[in-house]
């Protein structure tokens, strides 16, 4: 990577213009347990959005010495920036879009340090209490539109697809633009931008003014997925759990294009979720798709939930190959459903409160190599218990691939070795495999060398 950087002084625009001399002190505490570091890592991938790579450790060492800085002033806040991306500014102005990614992040590494982990309101071992998290701080970033229709459809996917996968995404989101709906990804390239960018022309040729695509990010993936330039409403979320809670109270319906761990991650996560008994009756449309050269790839997937957590979990999905149009129609019919169950349950359209989510999916799972190795990976439980255990598998995988303290350990420790019983990892390791051949693990797949092995 070639690096070009420049320094500048930026203005919020609407929000966030004052802080108070404790939030600003905070912001600026370089001590183990200041805000700082987190803040700085944030704001550093924001400014480097379109980056090629989705390697942390090479971002932050090419910007070793970006700094950021707050200046408290008689008119509001102000952000010092030093050596900082050059591609983030245009003729030395930064791009307007990034300036609100920046403002957005200086929110929210605020509020979950004030309101959530620090003012005693929430106790995070409590399901009730982490749901209420959650709702606070999609509240607190005024993404919960009251009065508005089921129209938000969650996009997942890999950044790292080929370019057909891409231009398929593109098309899909276009198709579901024309009809209205809006889009929510995890704001990262590839399968998290294209939904996003082909939504925006066809919300344009109906002239939608106020088309959503909002992004959910959580601080430890977001230097590896950059918020994408299509992204106009931006949430920090604390971890990986309460990201993926936030997506499924948040969204409507969910498309799931190709991808790699993540998206298995997030497909198991939703299955195991669907799968709980008190969640029978709850829709929630859900497909995967892709294009025609993509059919192999979901033929894997849907093998490996037939062999692990079985048929009432395939029951939960439609696979449609090649046929945007097709996607955008099931999407539309299947919002109809969500209205009409969420008006007769007398529920939030803004926030699934109905949804049932057993406390073993919102408990922050600390990926180590033993926490890897004492993982339940066998048929003698219930099928969304093993989605929530698998689930935590590809949840370390992709901490082992991308995440800086996964690659450490990695560095230290040598691969994670996960055990189970070979009904299970048997499935597990021929989709990794696939994977892997594919160049799904990582942007730069053919150099990939697994962070795991299995061992049954």
């Amino acid at each position: 990577m070639t690096k070009h950087t420049v320094d500048a002084s930026l203005a919020p625009k609407g929000s966030l213009e004052i802080l108070s001399q404790l939030e600003v002190n905070a912001l600026l505490d370089t001590s183990a347990n200041g805000l700082y570091e987190v803040y700085r890592r944030c704001s550093l991938a924001v400014l480097n959005c379109g980056s090629h790579t989705d390697d942390t450790k090479e971002i932050f060492e090419l910007y070793r010495d970006f700094q950021i800085r707050l200046e408290q002033q008689d008119r509001g806040v102000r952000l010092e920036l030093s050596h900082a991306p050059a591609a983030a500014f245009v003729d030395g102005k930064v791009i307007k879009g990034i300036r609100e990614h920046l403002f957005a992040v200086l929110r929210d590494i605020i509020y979950l340090d004030n309101e959530i982990h620090g003012s005693g309101k929430f106790d995070l071992n409590e399901s009730a209490h982490i749901t209420s998290a959650v709702f606070h701080i999609l509240r607190n970033a005024n993404v919960l539109k009251v009065g508005s229709s089921p129209n938000i459809v969650v996009c997942w996917g890999g950044h790292s697809i080929s370019r057909h996968e891409y231009e398929y995404s593109k098309i899909v989101g276009h198709e579901m633009g024309l009809r209205g709906l809006d889009i929510c990804t995890g704001c990262g390239p590839g399968a998290m931008k294209g939904p996003m960018k082909g939504a925006a022309i066809g919300h344009s040729k109906q002239r939608i003014p106020a088309g959503r695509y909002i992004g959910l990010s959580e601080p430890s993936i977001i230097a590896a997925e950059s918020p994408n330039p299509i992204v106009n409403e931006l949430v920090i979320l604390p971890d990986i759990e309460k990201r993926l809670e936030a997506f499924v109270r948040l969204g409507h319906g969910v498309v799931v294009f190709p991808g790699g761990a993540g998206t298995a991650e997030e497909i198991l996560y939703l299955l195991g979720i669907l799968l709980h008994p008190d969640n029978r009756d709850q829709p929630l449309p859900l497909v995967l798709t892709g294009p025609a050269s993509s059919e192999a790839y979901f033929e894997q997937i849907d093998a490996f939930i037939a062999d692990t957590i079985g048929p009432a979990a395939q029951a939960r999905y439609e696979i449609v190959i090649d046929d945007p149009r097709r996607v955008a129609r099931l999407m539309q019919q299947g919002l109809s459903a969500v209205r009409e169950f969420r008006v007769t349950g007398k529920d939030a359209f803004y926030y699934n409160w109905l949804l049932r989510i057993d406390p073993m999916f919102q408990s922050a799972f600390e990926v180590t190599h033993e926490a890897m190795a004492t993982l339940a990976l066998h048929h003698r439980q219930a099928p969304h218990v093993l989605a929530a255990n698998l689930r935590r598998a590809f949840s370390g995988i992709v901490a082992g691939n991308i995440k800086e303290a996964g690659v450490n350990a990695i560095e230290k420790l040598g691969p994670f070795e996960v055990t189970g019983d070979a009904q299970v990892l048997g499935p597990m390791d021929d989709l990794l495999a696939a994977f892997v051949s594919q160049n799904r693990m990582k942007l730069h797949g053919a150099d990939y060398n697994p962070c795991y092995r299995l061992l049954g």
